[in-house]
């Protein structure tokens, strides 16, 4: 029986500065307010009655029916284990699958929490999504105010293959959650069915858990309490105030939030702000009277002193006792009897002079050291990275040279402010993407990568080489790249306009012919890398979110970072299954052996975007149609497609041409790979239907005649029940 729950919350992370604190009932409430709850403090701005807290967002219900009492959010059920000025902890949740010995799922429950806007909480990247099991597809869907969909992997033929501790995709898997994350839910399904692996692990298991709360061991596969142990770990909120930044709010002093003795932070994870004790303070800042005085002569370890300790506001300071000199502080001069006094005063300003000149020259010869030890670790980058093959391999080129660059780094810090936040265009798998100006005012996209294993660095150099020769109006052109720093950095045209994702999912519909022409663009592209190109290459991670549009809306294929070069000689190569959930190649999921065809297939994904305006994953949709690409072809079959059809796509596109352009994508969806069209052949069949768009009346029928003649081949007629089969095996999730 599934299972969810609902929260109107909407945490935001704080700056890193501000500090976990451990309360004490006489300094964190207001007067006359509760304190704790079962064990639980609660500080200000949080309370349990009007007028305890700041507004409705941070108001508890302390329940004592439970013994000890139970804390939880508002009037909900969701339970606060732990409060602090930073962070709202809550008992975890659970999705769970079990299967019987045949296969058949016998119990299942999912994890649902979904956030409010309006309210001031947002779940902290501190968590990971975890998946346990042998057997076990794990999916994580949510909004960060974008749709936002991640997965996990976990697999494990026997036990003796499973290390304690390791989270690394046997038996465990973990993977982060992005920044400003307001829902999620989360999803299991089986690859076999736990056919190899049931003995010892009947069920799979996926949530959300603060990163070091949780550590896997082999018996978690197998422990019939595995969930009542899990739920004493926790889910990690971040809290802040308000909407406003901190210059907004420190405006108006009857709203502001931070009382006396306090700083003021920025949330670095959405809108809002907190508030911190400055130095020598302690204490709630969020009480109007804000932090007290902190006696550091109370607790030795917070003073240095080796003589006499005096408080004073915000700090202290050591004297001696009489009848001795010096700091008296520990790591200084301490305190020395008078009578060991040693008549140095005369010595003191020659040395102290002399002091002034030595400080000024070491400094020069420092900024020179430091100088040239940055030049000497770029140039060790260099090498490191290949930077050397990489020259040899222009010196060989002259295309190469003309069409190629390697930057310095200082050139591309410069270009992106060094490497500034408010320069990032996006994050990836394969590394993080900024915009940068260069000294002649292009704007490009600079991409930096992961690190690079030293045992590839000739095959890198080589990709990089080949890549740079691309020379196609419709994939995004490699202008150079920086090897002087840690990560190599790619130099790529700037595209303007966003990703087709953004323009089907998040904002204003396509017009038919625009959705047409991208379509036939993407294909084109795909066709020359496979065959066109002087060394074939496999995208391997073809979706929406890779293809983007310029100011024309014209398509450029981009993000090689999961690509792989194939030799002349070789049809497919064995590779780990790489790619993004919804879009991959049920055939090179089951086999591992990448072709061409899988390319084809997560284009046909793409295809069917265009067409329907439908997300490649849902969980709103029954558990055979979740997958956009079984969702579409169950129409296919039951003759409903003009009813899944975007209505501007069909009312633009008319009958005939969306029909066309579904047989093209049914084709491309086709489970064996031998069975679907290469992308020569479906760029040919888009290119036909664009131009049957756009002829005269007169000259359109024969384009008709010719395409309706290639869509409408024999095709594989067990091709759609067994693809259903393998799909929804590999992304079913608990209905």
């Amino acid at each position: 029986m599934g299972m969810s729950s609902k929260v109107e919350i909407h945490p935001l992370l704080l700056l890193c500065s501000l500090v976990c604190i451990t309360y004490s009932s006489a300094s964190v409430t207001k007067p006359g307010c509760q304190s704790q709850c079962g064990g639980v403090a609660i500080p200000y701005p949080f309370g349990t009655v009007e007028g305890c807290y700041r507004d409705r967002w941070f108001s508890l219900t302390c329940n004592t029916s439970f013994d000890p009492p139970k804390l939880f959010i508002g009037k909900s059920d969701i339970e606060v284990s732990h409060i602090s000025y930073t962070e709202l902890n809550l008992k975890n949740f659970i999705a769970r699958q079990c299967l019987n010995s045949s296969g058949q799922v016998v119990r299942e429950s999912n994890a649902f929490i979904e956030v409010a806007e309006e309210a001031p909480f947002v779940f902290s990247t501190r968590n990971k999504f975890t998946a346990v099991g042998c057997d076990t597809v794990a999916v994580i869907v949510g909004t960060k105010g974008l749709n936002y969909t991640g997965g996990c992997l976990s697999v494990c033929a026997n036990k003796e293959t499973v290390t304690n501790g390791s989270c690394s995709g046997v038996g465990c898997c973990q993977t982060s959650i992005p920044k400003g994350l307001k829902k999620y839910s989360v999803g299991l399904s089986s690859l076999n069915r736990h056919n190899q692996s049931w003995s010892f692990n009947p069920c799979s298991y996926g949530f959300v858990v603060e990163e070091k709360a949780y550590n896997f061991t082999v018996r978690d596969l197998s422990d019939p309490d595995f969930v009542s142990r899990l739920k004493q770990t926790s889910v990690v909120l971040d809290w802040a105030i308000g909407k406003e930044k901190c210059e907004q709010a420190q405006r108006n002093s009857t709203t502001y939030a931070c009382g006396k003795h306090t700083s003021c932070s920025n949330s670095d994870n959405g809108p809002g702000y907190g508030c911190s004790c400055v130095e020598g303070y302690e204490g709630n800042p969020y009480l109007p009277d804000g932090c007290h005085d902190t006696d550091e002569c109370q607790d030795p370890s917070k003073n240095d002193c080796e003589g006499i300790c005096h408080d004073i506001a915000g700090s202290f300071y050591c004297s001696c006792p009489k009848g001795t000199h010096g700091d008296g502080r520990k790591d200084g001069k301490g305190c020395i009897p008078d009578s060991q006094q040693v008549p140095l005063k005369k010595i003191i300003l020659g040395i102290g002079l002399s002091l002034v000149f030595v400080v000024i020259g070491g400094y020069w010869l420092y900024q020179a050291w430091r100088k040239r030890k940055l030049m000497n670790l770029r140039e060790k980058f260099f090498k490191q990275n290949g930077g050397l093959l990489l020259q040899q391999q222009l010196s060989k080129h002259e295309s190469i040279q003309e069409t190629m660059k390697i930057f310095s780094a200082g050139e591309l810090e410069r270009a992106t402010e060094n490497f500034a936040e408010t320069h990032i265009l996006g994050r990836g798998g394969y590394g993080t993407v900024y915009r940068g100006v260069l000294t002649d005012q292009r704007v490009v996209a600079i991409k930096k990568s992961k690190v690079v294993d030293d045992t590839q660095i000739e095959q890198f150099i080589n990709e990089v080489a080949i890549l740079s020769q691309i020379n196609h109006r419709n994939v995004v052109k490699l202008m150079g790249c920086c090897l002087e720093t840690e990560v190599p950095l790619l130099v790529y045209e700037f595209v303007s306009n966003g990703t087709l994702f953004h323009h089907i999912h998040e904002c204003c519909s396509l017009s038919w012919k625009s959705r047409l022409r991208i379509a036939a663009e993407t294909a084109g592209a795909l066709a020359y890398l496979h065959s066109a190109a002087s060394v074939p290459i496999f995208h391997r991670d073809v979706k929406a979110t890779n293809i983007l549009l310029d100011s024309n809306y014209t398509a450029k294929v981009s993000d090689f970072g999961a690509s792989r070069l194939v030799p002349l000689e070789k049809a497919q190569i064995t590779t780990l299954v790489q790619g993004t959930l919804g879009y991959l190649d049920p055939e090179y999921m089951q086999t591992s052996q990448l072709t061409d065809k899988s390319d084809v297939y997560s284009f046909g994904v793409v295809l069917v975007e265009l067409l329907t305006g439908e997300l490649p994953l849902c969980f709103k949709r029954s558990q055979e149609e979740r997958s956009l690409a079984m969702y579409f072809l169950s129409a296919m079959k039951n003759d409903s497609l003009f009813q899944i059809v975007e209505p501007r796509a069909l009312e633009e596109g008319g009958t005939f041409q969306v029909q066309s352009v579904a047989e093209v994508a049914k084709r491309c969806l086709r489970l064996k790979g031998e069975e679907r069209p290469t992308m020569k052949e479906v760029a040919a069949l888009l290119e036909g239907l664009v131009l049957a768009n756009s002829t005269h009346p007169w000259a359109s029928h024969d384009v008709h005649e010719e395409a309706n003649t290639l869509l409408h081949e024999p095709s594989y007629t067990g091709d759609y029940s067994l693809n259903s089969y393998v799909m929804s095996t590999a992304l079913e999730a608990p209905r």
